[in-house]
C-alpha cells in the first residue's frame, strides 16, 4: 500500500482511497447526500467506484448551473457562491431533506449526513488556482445531535483535472475521518492529507462543532494547520472563532504587529495605538476599510522548545479579549509578511515595530536563501507604499532613546538604511508614552512563573484580570509555590 508524508504516519501503512470508500460503504448504518458544486462530482464517484454504495449513497447531484443552485439553496447577499455561507445553506438543505423522507422509525439505526463542497477550480488562463469550501453534517449516535466539519482550501496545482482528482480524495479523506477518527481531532486533520502532498492543496481554515467536538478548541486546530506544514498562516477574530485570511484581508488596508505577547503588555498596546493613529494618516487610509493583525510567529511559538498549547492560548485569550484580530504564520522573515497580505489586498501596508526588530530586518543572515539576497528581500517588502511605524527603545542604565536617526546597522547595511530611511519608509512613533518604556514581556512573565507581585501595573488591566481569574501563565501555581516558600 502507498504511504503518506504527513507526519507520524510517514512510515505507516494507510488504507488506499478505495478501501476508504469500501469501508464506508460496507457499514450499513451510515447513509447520507452528496452535493458538489463546482468540480463535478468528484468525491461520491469515488464511493461508486468502490462498490456496495447503494446502502450508502441517498441522493447525489451537483447544482452546476447558478439559476439552478439559486433556486435550490437561495442568493446570496454578496452574489458569491464559493463561501462558507454557501456550504452551510447546501448542509443543512441537504439534512433538512434527508429527515422529511427518512422514516426514523422505519431506520432507527441509520447515521445521516450530508456532505457538500462548492469550489472554483484554476480558470482558463491559469493565473487563478481557484479555492473552496468542503463540509460535512453528521451523527455518530442515530439518538444524537448533527457534528460539523467545514475546512477551506486553496488549489495549488496548475490543471483543473488534477484539481478535481485531489478534492476528490480530500472528500473521501474527510467522510472516514469524521466516522472513524472523530474521537482524536489533530490525527483526523493529518490524515486529510492522506494521498494527498502539501503541494498539491493547502487547507487555511478549519472549524468543528457538534457534541463529539464540545471540547476541540478551534483556534487550536488552526495552531495545527501551521505546525503541520497544511498551510503558511491562519487567523481568528476577537470571538476566538477561526476565520478565513482571504476574507479578513480582501481589499483592506493592513497594519501588522509583531510579538510574543507573553503576554501582550501597555507597551504592546502603546505601539499599536501609535502606529494605528499614524497608519490612518496616510492618503486612501480609512478607518472603516483598516485592520490591525497581531501577529504570532510560529519560531516564537517553539522559542521555548516544544510547542506548549496552553500558553499559546493564554496568549490568544488576552489578545481577543483586547479586540484584536490574531495571525499565527511561519513567517520568519518580514518580507513574507507583506507578500501573504498581497495574495487579498493591494491597498496600503504598514509594520510596526521596535527598534531591534528593525535592526534585525537590515540583517544579510536572514536572507542567504535567496539568490538577490537583501536587495530580492526589500524589493519585495517595499515594492509599494508600504511603511515601518518605529517604537523607539530606551537603555535601562543610561536612559537613551535609540530612534531611526541614531539607530546603528551593520556598517554593509549603512547606506540602505539610509535609502528607506530618508525616502520616507521608516517612520518614528513620537507620541510615545515615556513611563512604560522599562516594560518587557518576558520581565513580566519571570515575575508571574515566580509567583511575585509587581507585573500587575506593567499590562492593560483587562489582561491583568483575564490572567488571575483565568490562572493563566500558571498564575494560582506559582503563587502559591512563591506564598509556601515566604
Amino acid at each position: 500500500m502507498p504511504i503518506t508524508i504527513m507526519g507520524d504516519r510517514e512510515f505507516e501503512n494507510v488504507p488506499s482511497i478505495k478501501s476508504k470508500a469500501l469501508r464506508i460503504n460496507l457499514n450499513e448504518n451510515i447513509y447520507g447526500t452528496f452535493a458538489e458544486i463546482g468540480a463535478g462530482q468528484e468525491t461520491v464517484r469515488n464511493f461508486f467506484r468502490a462498490g456496495a454504495a447503494s446502502g450508502t449513497i441517498a441522493k447525489t447531484m451537483s447544482a452546476y448551473d447558478k439559476d439552478f443552485s439559486d433556486a435550490i439553496y437561495g442568493i446570496e447577499d454578496d452574489k458569491r457562491y464559493v463561501t462558507e455561507a454557501r456550504l452551510k445553506k447546501m448542509l443543512s438543505h441537504e439534512m433538512r431533506l434527508m429527515e422529511e423522507r427518512m422514516d426514523r422509525k422505519k431506520h432507527p439505526k441509520k447515521l445521516f449526513f450530508s456532505f457538500a463542497n462548492t469550489v472554483a477550480t484554476i480558470d482558463f488562463a491559469k493565473k487563478y488556482k481557484g479555492h473552496g469550501w468542503v463540509g460535512i453534517r453528521y451523527q455518530v449516535k442515530p439518538d444524537e445531535d448533527y457534528n460539523e466539519i467545514s475546512l477551506h482550501i486553496r488549489f495549488k496545482e496548475n490543471d483543473a483535472r488534477l484539481q478535481q482528482n485531489t478534492l476528490g480524495i480530500l472528500g473521501v479523506n474527510l467522510i472516514y475521518g469524521a466516522y472513524y477518527k472523530y474521537d482524536n481531532p489533530k490525527k483526523l486533520l493529518r490524515y486529510l492529507y492522506d494521498h494527498i502532498d502539501k503541494d498539491q492543496i493547502e487547507i487555511d481554515t478549519i472549524n468543528f462543532s457538534g457534541p463529539r467536538f464540545e471540547e476541540v478548541d478551534n483556534r487550536l486546530m488552526s495552531l495545527q494547520l501551521v505546525k503541520n506544514g497544511m498551510t503558511e498562516a491562519v487567523m481568528f477574530a476577537p470571538d476566538g472563532n477561526n476565520v478565513l485570511p482571504a476574507r479578513v484581508l480582501y481589499k483592506k488596508n493592513v497594519l501588522a504587529l509583531r510579538g510574543s505577547f507573553r503576554p501582550v503588555t501597555k507597551v504592546n498596546m502603546d505601539i499599536y495605538k501609535n502606529a494605528m493613529d499614524l497608519f490612518k494618516r496616510e492618503n486612501r487610509v480609512e478607518e472603516d476599510n483598516t485592520i490591525c493583525v497581531f501577529e504570532i510567529t510560529l519560531s516564537n511559538l517553539r522559542s521555548e522548545g516544544e510547542i506548549d498549547e496552553q500558553d499559546f492560548m493564554a496568549r490568544a485569550k488576552l489578545l481577543c479579549a483586547l479586540g484584536q484580530t490574531v495571525m499565527i504564520s511561519n513567517f520568519q522573515e518580514y518580507y513574507r509578511v507583506v507578500e501573504y497580505f498581497s495574495r487579498y489586498t493591494k491597498q496600503r501596508m504598514g509594520l510596526a515595530m521596535g527598534v531591534n526588530n528593525l535592526v534585525d530586518v537590515f540583517d544579510e543572515k536572514y536572507y542567504r536563501h535567496l539568490s538577490g539576497g537583501i536587495l530580492e528581500a526589500f524589493g519585495k517588502l517595499f515594492f509599494k507604499d508600504l511603511k515601518v511605524y518605529l517604537y523607539p527603545l530606551k537603555d535601562k542604565k543610561t536612559g537613551k532613546i535609540t530612534d531611526s536617526d541614531n539607530l546603528k546597522v551593520h556598517p554593509r547595511m549603512k547606506e540602505l538604511y539610509k535609502f528607506f530611511k530618508y525616502n520616507g519608509k521608516v517612520v518614528d512613533i513620537q507620541d510615545y508614552d515615556p513611563t512604560i518604556m522599562d516594560i518587557f514581556s518576558r520581565e513580566v512573565l519571570q515575575l508571574i512563573s515566580e509567583g511575585k507581585d509587581g507585573w500587575e501595573e506593567m499590562l492593560p488591566p483587562e489582561t491583568t484580570e483575564m490572567i488571575k481569574s483565568q490562572n493563566l501563565f500558571g498564575y494560582a501555581k506559582n503563587k502559591m509555590i512563591q506564598q509556601n516558600l515566604d
